[in-house]
């Protein structure tokens, strides 16, 4: 049998967004009905945010790892709400994050990965610039949203300052992917005071961080 193909070369990306989360919902019922544990992360509170992951990832794994500390949802509504500035650790991150939504907020979002301050940091104290970064925004920044896609070196940067009272942010994603000390920077965060948002396991990445930001943005401007 021949597969019918939906020809969307002519709908406009409103249309083709609107048909990719009816999709998504129809498959996360699905899910919900053959395995509950497998939608665990999603409540009303946190669809927005597991459903735009899932439609930058394509991945259905998210229902499920996306762990949302309590009271991590109006946290980060609040914070953009008030124009709270967001740190992430990539370019890729960075340019993710959609401008024209954030502008409207009067939130600014900055990567420090390049930043000289930091260059000169990271050599001086033979670290990553990834782990400098962090300590020169919570100079700058000390209550922003902190937003981590690819870094894990980062987030345990950031797990120490708020340990030792030197950060305090509104709310941490903490969502690298990898291998080398990806789990264990994200396990860091689970279950402590942190108000924080964590891709559970390997998975994750700057484009899951940058669709988590997103998500919030989108909830306040449209």
């Amino acid at each position: 049998m021949n597969e019918q193909v939906t020809d969307s070369s002519s709908l406009p990306p409103d249309e083709i967004e609107r048909r990719s989360f009816a999709i998504i919902g129809e498959e996360l019922d699905r899910l919900r009905t053959i395995d509950p544990a497998s939608v665990s992360s999603l409540t009303p509170e946190t669809e927005a945010i597991v459903k735009r992951v899932i439609h930058t990832t394509a991945d259905f794994d998210y229902a499920r790892n996306l762990y949302f500390s309590p009271g991590a949802v109006v946290a980060g509504l609040d914070a953009f709400r008030n124009g709270a500035p967001v740190v992430t650790d990539t370019t890729m991150a960075l340019s993710g994050i959609n401008k024209q939504a954030a502008g409207k907020l009067g939130v600014e979002a900055h990567c420090l990965i390049a930043d000289r301050e930091v260059r000169e940091s990271a050599a001086a104290a033979g670290t990553t610039r990834s782990r400098a970064a962090v300590d020169v925004a919570a100079e700058r920044w000390p209550d922003a949203v902190y937003v981590i896609g690819n870094a894990p070196t980062a987030l345990l940067r950031i797990r120490e300052l708020i340990r030792d009272g030197r950060l305090t942010p509104r709310l941490v994603v903490g969502v690298p992917v990898g291998f080398v000390n990806v789990v264990e920077s994200k396990d860091a965060l689970i279950g402590r005071e942190t108000t924080c948002i964590v891709a559970r396991g390997r998975k994750g990445g700057s484009n899951v961080a940058a669709a988590i930001v997103n998500a919030f943005l989108y909830t306040l401007t449209r």
